[in-house]
């Protein structure tokens, strides 16, 4: 895996930039790594095996807790958010809270939605508004957290249940906040109350969203530039249901047009796992759904170019990776963290196009 991400990243970049240095190093060997988030000052990371991590950059340590450090009785967690004040982490059976100034770990578990209404799936934290918002299988969930106030909200669109089950949040500046489903994604208006329906314009392939493409679209992720959203979306499909979820990333032009990304452009894999952006690139964990075994295979990672949607391309029989599961990308300023279902990688990257943020570019190739 040290020898594919360092020759892969000096491939793409040396090539264009030639005063571009690389270092890289790696982590939590072993653990699978769902979610990473920073909190101002610190990242945090959520693992399905070890528990949670915190990193503070500026000492160079690491925090672990697990039932193996004896300071949390969960070892298993999908998602996390943190603040100055507080941590939270999503797991099957409700969401745990640390109070960081009691040093102090509780759970949470909520009353409607019932069994899968405790499966917290996605998490993020607004500071302008100092809200928590909650992905659930059933519900979405606004914590006011100066109040400690939960509010629960059933977003069931048409009768179909899928537009109620969430997989990914995310914040588009300061005006409205994403909620992805397994049927489409909902832009909500936050200067407006959510029980208003106008605060809500709900995207999806049976509304000339996504191109139409497939039965449903189950959103994984979403990223946001000065021209464009991109969605990444997952792959489902088997011989009974060839069309269920076709998977691909879509890149919207925020009016009406709608291109996609895919195996026919150059990817790995339909399927994804996690997009980040750094610099002119967005950075796709891609995977491949078996229809016979009807599994996820990781096909390692991708970058696709912001401006002209071409995919850089890797041999995979060139380099053997020890895992090729990204599950999630997290970019930093100067480096980009990459999780896996068998540790963590951090490459950083010293480049001023890495923070390139879309405009002209004033270094010469």
């Amino acid at each position: 895996m040290k020898r594919f991400l360092i020759l892969f990243i000096l491939s793409i970049f040396y090539q264009n930039y030639s005063y571009s240095q690389v270092d890289f190093k790696e982590y939590l060997e072993g653990a699978t790594v769902n979610d990473i988030v920073s909190d101002g000052a610190s990242l945090w990371f959520s693992t399905y095996s070890h528990g949670i991590f915190q990193y503070l950059p500026g000492e160079d340590k690491w925090k672990n807790y697990s039932t193996k450090a004896g300071n949390l009785d969960n070892d298993l967690f999908y998602c996390i958010a943190a603040s100055k004040d507080f941590v939270w982490a999503g797991t099957s059976d409700g969401l745990f809270i640390f109070d960081r100034k009691r040093n102090q770990w509780r759970k949470r578990k909520f009353a409607v939605g019932g069994e899968f209404g405790n499966w917290i799936r996605s998490l993020k934290y607004d500071p302008a508004q100092n809200i928590l918002w909650i992905g659930r299988f059933r519900n979405i969930t606004r914590l006011n957290v100066a109040r400690q106030r939960f509010d629960d909200f059933d977003l069931t669109l048409n009768n179909d249940p899928k537009t109620n089950t969430f997989k990914v949040i995310k914040l588009e500046g300061s005006k409205y906040v994403w909620f992805g489903t397994e049927a489409g994604a909902y832009r909500y208006e936050k200067s407006k109350s959510l029980n208003d329906k106008s605060s809500l314009q709900f995207f999806s392939n049976k509304s000339a969203g996504f191109k139409g493409a497939g039965e449903f679209v189950s959103i994984t992720d979403m990223l946001f530039d000065a021209n464009s959203i991109w969605f990444g979306t997952d792959e489902f499909v088997s011989k009974e249901n060839p069309d269920f979820n076709l998977g691909g990333v879509y890149k919207f032009n925020r009016r009406a047009t709608w291109e996609k990304i895919d195996q026919m452009n150059g990817l790995a894999g339909n399927g994804i796992y996690a997009l980040e952006k750094s610099g002119n690139y967005i950075w796709a964990g891609i995977y491949t759904f078996n229809k016979k075994e009807k599994k996820e295979y990781g096909r390692g990672l991708a970058l696709i170019e912001r401006n002209n949607n071409k995919v850089i391309k890797i041999n995979p029989d060139d380099i053997r990776l020890a895992s090729n599961s990204i599950l999630a990308l997290y970019f930093d300023g100067n480096s980009i963290w990459i999780g896996t279902d068998n540790g963590l990688w951090r490459v950083e990257i010293m480049n001023p196009m890495a923070k390139w943020a879309g405009k002209k570019s004033s270094v010469k190739k």
